[in-house]
């Protein structure tokens, strides 16, 4: 997409970033590592009503058919009550632990009585409450997974003090990431039908999680699951999430690296929930592309990618990102246009979006609410529109009271008039409407 001259060019930003941002990324990082993962949180052992997966009870790889009962807590009251899941396989691991699929056949709240879960099973830190499984039992959200239930189990001999926290979570098929994918390989572009709503449903849960003061800090295309039969889009892996406090630090070290805000790069330590606004601008333009915007090799690499198509930072725009940047002078590189950056016929309002979600100054981005209103998005909001199915588009404006309560003076814009009937229907008129208070969340 850059032209290898400029590619070269800029090879040369390396000497002067290597010289602050490493250094200074090391040794944010050994500072705030520890408090930012284990601030204001209780001792696990202090905890004694959690309730525990009975040793002699084991997820049972060798006969997937077995039938597992464990008294776990419910995800939304916390009440204990015994579920039963047979079935299950490995989908997925990583540093966080693995997950598994499983079929709950007890205990499920679907009408049938079961339904497909994930359970993720995480190596629990004994001296400390999980933030994970704190912030999820906080969202109730159409955009974000659902916790159905968790638990504790030990591990096997001769390892059994250690103890796993067990999240079941609602089963979605598939990710943005493996659709995503599914075109690329095809050598086709995603419809951007598609692209609207993949981005409108995760802009929304954005909307929904940081008006709780939560930050993601981890979003990129494979936490974003998806059913592709209805459309429907779900933000999971709140394994790196936080409650930010103004005034609290927090790592600069944190999100995938395609996906990572310039303001982290440069070792902010007191960033705001617009460092997942990056990461959606970042994952509308991979859709749109079909590969990642900015696919460096390091953390250094990363700003150098970001540099080829932005430009250089100015000296004020690097401030607004850490105010305890310490001047040093880098090449001065000329942004690259974003028309170029995409495709021929890449519609305007598209690239007009993207724009103004990687801008280098924090505070510039829109949020997650102003970027739902953006013309981009107008075509979902027509009546007659369907899925590339030809199936009704899945419920995007069941807004609660709490969501209209986020920005009231986008009411018009974010509500199209046929949606109104059904929001009156729940004791909402967008006519005359009344802001409830916000709720915050501390989980000290």
């Amino acid at each position: 997409m850059v032209n290898s001259a400029l590619i070269e060019t800029t090879n040369t930003i390396f000497i002067s970033i290597i010289t602050y941002c490493f250094l200074e990324l090391i040794i944010q990082a050994a500072k705030l590592i520890h408090s930012d993962f284990t601030s204001s949180t209780p001792h696990l052992n202090q905890i004694e009503s959690i309730p525990r997966m009975s040793s002699t009870t084991k997820m049972s790889l060798e006969d997937p058919n077995a039938i597992v009962k464990v008294l776990a807590c419910d995800g939304r009251t916390g009440e204990q009550r015994e579920i039963g899941y047979t079935g299950t396989h490995v989908v997925g691991n990583g540093s966080f632990g693995v997950v598994f699929s499983a079929r709950l056949i007890q205990g499920s709240v679907h009408p049938s009585g079961e339904e497909d879960v994930a359970i993720k099973k995480v190596l629990q830190d004994k001296r400390f409450k999980n933030r994970e499984l704190a912030i999820m039992k906080l969202l109730t959200h159409p955009n974000v997974v659902d916790l159905r239930a968790y638990f504790y189990s030990t591990g096997d001999k001769p390892k059994r003090d250690e103890v796993f926290l067990n999240l079941v979570i609602e089963y979605v098929p598939e990710t943005v990431y493996r659709a995503s994918r599914h075109y690329s390989k095809l050598k086709q572009v995603m419809p951007m039908l598609n692209i609207k709503l993949y981005m409108y449903q995760l802009l929304r849960s954005l909307a929904y999680i940081h008006s709780l003061g939560i930050c993601h800090r981890d979003i990129k295309p494979q936490n974003l699951l998806l059913n592709p039969m209805t459309g429907i889009l779900k933000l999971c892996d709140f394994g790196s999430a936080k409650i930010l406090v103004a005034g609290e630090p927090n790592v600069s070290y944190i999100c995938s690296r395609y996906y990572r805000a310039p303001e982290l790069i440069f070792g902010a330590t007191n960033y705001t929930t617009n460092i997942d606004i990056w990461s959606t601008g970042c994952v509308m333009a991979e859709l749109m592309l079909g590969q990642p915007l900015f696919p460096g090799e390091s953390g250094i690499d990363q700003l150098v990618e970001i540099i080829k198509v932005l430009g250089t930072p100015t000296r004020e725009q690097i401030k607004t990102m850490n105010p305890n940047y310490m001047e040093h002078k880098f090449p001065q590189i000329k942004a690259h246009p974003f028309p170029k950056v995409f495709r021929p016929r890449t519609p305007h309002d598209a690239i007009a979006l993207v724009s103004r979600l990687l801008e280098y100054t924090p505070a510039s981005r829109l949020t997650a609410i102003q970027a739902m209103c953006e013309p981009f998005f107008d075509e979902l909001r027509l009546p007659d529109t369907t899925l590339t199915s030809g199936k009704p588009l899945p419920p995007l404006f069941d807004f609660t009271a709490t969501e209209l309560s986020v920005q009231p003076d986008l009411i018009s814009k974010l509500v199209p008039s046929h949606a109104e009937a059904e929001l009156r229907s729940r004791g909402i008129n967008v006519e005359n409407f009344e802001p409830v208070p916000l709720p915050k969340f501390s989980l000290d």
